[in-house]
């Protein structure tokens, strides 16, 4: 917690009083000691998780990251900064669905879970990656289909219980090039997707906790202009998907973990990841 004087009355001053003359006296909390009383207790130990190394599997978040119409869903204001407060500060202003993020079941069904309410354990999760790269690039509206799926069993085994199945469509390379968002002179999207029977397919017939794309929509471009079949059978049974992961080659078909370090946000329909596999 912030001392009193400091952060609360920085940003008081810096946007209700004008900016601060530099100059600060930051208190230090006698609450920092480190002895506790009147508790005595060994933690309980979960079975570890091993892993060697770590690849980040989100983009960078920025002002103008892509967006499916064109619109700016991120601004960053700078409210106090060192070289005139000993101290830096951002406001952020933000959509939810923007950049590598989450989407929570509450993001298309009337009651489902949000963001907040997903229990920890199932965010990380084994990691089952699907490459459909070589068709994508034939035809930006392919779609990862329960052909596929069963490709992929046939050649790693059994999709692993509780598993994140992501779509490695390559798009994930595209960040920055107009082939990313696909948008057309009708204004309809271009990207490939999950298709609607593959979702029902996961959720009937396989333990899967959750689904990611590499590009903005669960669902193909042409579906995510009011359709959207994959977010509302996906989320609406309560499982959590995660659109615009990167880094996708850098990580197997099998063996990884994944682990979405989401924000804590009550009532949240999703909101910007960390996505982090383990390997």
């Amino acid at each position: 917690m912030c001392p009193r004087g400091c952060l609360s009355s920085i940003c008081d001053h810096a946007t209700r009083r004008g900016l601060l003359k530099a100059g600060f006296t930051f208190g230090v909390g006698a609450a920092a000691a480190a002895t506790t009383t009147g508790f005595s207790a060994t933690p309980a130990r979960a079975a570890p998780i091993s892993f060697e190394r770590t690849e980040d599997l989100s983009h960078a978040l920025y002002e103008g990251f892509p967006t499916m119409g064109g619109d700016k869903w991120f601004t960053v204001e700078n409210i106090v900064n060192f070289a005139e407060h000993k101290v830096n500060l951002n406001r952020w202003t933000m959509m939810e669905h923007t950049g590598t993020h989450m989407d929570a079941p509450i993001h298309f069904s009337a009651d489902g879970m949000t963001a907040d309410m997903i229990p920890i354990g199932d965010l990380i999760v084994p990691l089952a990656v699907v490459n459909i790269a070589a068709k994508a690039a034939d035809n930006a509206d392919a779609e990862l289909t329960p052909d596929d799926i069963r490709a992929w069993e046939a050649k790693n085994g059994p999709l692993p219980e509780g598993c994140c199945v992501v779509m490695n469509s390559g798009w994930h390379k595209l960040v920055g090039d107009a082939r990313f968002t696909g948008r057309d002179g009708e204004g309809r999207n271009h990207t490939p997707g999950f298709h609607a029977e593959t979702a029902h397919m996961l959720i009937t017939e396989r333990n899967v906790r959750g689904i990611g794309v590499d590009t903005l929509s669960l669902d193909t471009g042409l579906n995510s202009s009011g359709a959207f079949p994959v977010h509302y059978e996906w989320l609406g049974s309560g499982r959590w998907g995660v659109e615009a992961v990167a880094n996708l080659d850098a990580v197997p078909e099998t063996g990884a973990r994944v682990l979405l370090g989401t924000p804590k946000v009550k009532g949240a329909t999703g909101g910007p990841t960390r996505v982090i596999a383990l390997l």
